[in-house]
């Protein structure tokens, strides 16, 4: 029989048995090893509204708390929101992690000219 993924789509390797989890979206049971997980960190308020806020609060810095969430989603509800994509059966080989982007916060020229 012809197997598409190496690992079945799953990652339980010698256990025979795994719990179920629900999507976050639809409520579907999955069992935890399959389910795509996502950790999504998030400001707590808004960037409009944090502005205002610091516009009206009395301290001069304040950090805002931020929000640690464990998105958890069936195999169907990743592919619907566009978490994870179709691949082709070529690129389905392909083990490593997509590249991460992050933002560089560079200073400003006026800055840099000063120390100097």
């Amino acid at each position: 029989m012809t197997v598409k993924r190496r690992n079945h789509g799953r990652s339980k390797k010698g256990r025979g048995h795994v719990k179920f989890i629900r999507c976050d979206n639809c409520f579907q049971a999955c069992p935890k090893d399959k389910a795509i997980k996502r950790f999504n960190v998030r400001n707590m308020i808004e960037a409009a509204a944090k502005r205002d806020m610091a516009e009206a609060s009395v301290y001069e810095s304040y950090d805002v708390p931020k929000v640690y969430y464990k998105q958890q989603h069936c195999v169907g509800c990743a592919i619907h929101n566009r978490i994870v994509r179709v691949r082709s059966r070529v690129n389905r080989r392909n083990r490593a992690p997509p590249p991460r982007f992050r933002q560089e916060f560079k200073k400003p020229a006026a800055a840099v000219k000063a120390s100097a």
